[in-house]
């Protein structure tokens, strides 16, 4: 009997101890932040796009006679009172807010001070979306959720003009070329975090959007897409012809609907990702060829980029920059560098 106790005991011990290893190899073990870089550069044009025409109508959205008053949308969100400095901007002040904050958003996005920028710009997309909630749709949330994982981890650490400016500072205190090339930053496990925060996500918005679909009898029957092809609203490319072969059209709903439920399933094996990101390419170009909505089909598709290898996107990028940087060193206008040691981990 003891020995029974010990032996579960020591099990439990070791599943404790697996589980943990797991848990912190998952979540902070250090990657390149090179394709956090790549997803902030992508999702900070999206923003500064999707912000760019909330300014083609800025006097109907915030202006002293906007078509949803201040107070009426703080009455909409209730006791909750979500954030938003409009709150706080005076109508008539509404083009100057606005230009500032699109300044932020070019920063956040050439990455110049990152860490400050990233918070302003995940508070300027939600304060966008609480002062106009009836203008809320897919492609801000998505924004929003991005912005805020690239607030959390430290998105200018590659491919920014913060980094440029490290490594200028860094050459210029006599520190080795090689090891403080603008296109290879040191690992971080605030990189790994960050990202895994947008895999996480993504997989939870593929299930759920599978889920709601199979509440609805056309996602059963088959008639999903055909219905969406034939609705006028946002038909962009012909697509009635499908009418005609109708089991083409219930095998791509149904196909679609299977590949969101076991996306969170079939994206963490490696053998199998591939095709699981081709799918994704698959469907949101499909959704925007088709309807039209290629905003929200390229910020769909900016967030399944967090599941690309970061070591091997990290290598490929070193590998173009690595020759430009070495062609440079080669000059004979320029003189070597003193070794020093290498740049900190940044965390």
């Amino acid at each position: 009997m003891s020995r029974l106790i010990a032996a579960i005991l020591n099990y439990l011990v070791r599943l404790v101890r697996t589980t943990a290893d797991c848990w912190q190899q998952f979540w902070f073990t250090p990657v390149s932040p090179t394709l956090l870089g790549i997803i902030r550069l992508c999702a900070g044009s999206m923003l500064v796009y999707t912000h760019a025409v909330w300014g083609t109508a800025l006097e109907d959205f915030f202006g002293p006679h906007a078509w949803v008053t201040r107070d009426l949308a703080r009455a909409y969100h209730g006791e909750d009172d979500a954030f938003s400095f409009w709150w706080w901007v005076a109508p008539e002040s509404a083009a100057t807010a606005h230009a500032v904050c699109m300044v932020l958003l070019v920063m956040f996005t050439v990455g110049f001070a990152t860490r400050l920028t990233s918070i302003a710009a995940f508070a300027i997309t939600v304060s966008y979306i609480y002062r106009v909630p009836g203008a809320l749709f897919g492609l801000d949330k998505i924004n929003a959720m991005l912005a805020l994982y690239l607030a959390i981890g430290p998105s200018g650490a590659a491919l920014s003009v913060d980094r440029w400016i490290r490594t200028r500072l860094a050459r210029r205190r006599g520190a080795d070329r090689a090891a403080t090339g603008f296109w290879t930053p040191p690992p971080s496990a605030g990189a790994n975090l960050s990202l895994r925060l947008i895999q996480v996500h993504m997989c939870v918005i593929y299930f759920f959007a599978g889920l709601t679909k199979l509440q609805g009898p056309a996602w059963w029957d088959g008639q999903a897409l055909w219905m969406a092809f034939a609705n006028q609203e946002y038909q962009t490319l012909d697509m009635t012809w499908i009418a005609w072969y109708p089991h083409l059209a219930n095998l791509f709903t149904h196909v679609s609907v299977a590949w969101e439920l076991s996306f969170c399933v079939l994206v963490w094996r490696p053998l199998l990702r591939p095709l699981v990101l081709l799918g994704a390419v698959v469907l949101h170009a499909g959704i925007g060829v088709c309807l039209g909505m290629w905003t929200f089909a390229l910020i769909m598709l900016v967030g399944c980029m967090s599941f690309l290898p970061p070591d091997a996107v990290a290598r490929i990028v070193a590998g173009r920059g690595d020759r430009s940087t070495a062609d440079s060193a080669a000059s004979p206008l320029l003189s070597p560098s003193p070794v020093t040691p290498s740049e900190p981990v940044l965390r």
